[in-house]
């Protein structure tokens, strides 16, 4: 999942320079969603890991 957000961050960057402003903002977009969906997986995973000690 942290692939697809550097993706949609690297496009977004790239539609940025380019020009293309709809593309940018929504490539921007997802990329958050997807960062912040992988941030709350990693911190439960990481506080499910605690728990089990």
């Amino acid at each position: 999942m942290l692939r697809w957000s550097v993706l949609f961050f690297v496009i977004a960057l790239i539609a940025a320079v380019l020009g293309f402003g709809g593309i940018a903002d929504g490539a921007t977009e997802i990329a958050r969603i997807l960062f912040f969906v992988f941030l709350v997986v990693f911190v439960g995973t990481l506080v499910a890991g605690l728990l089990r000690r």
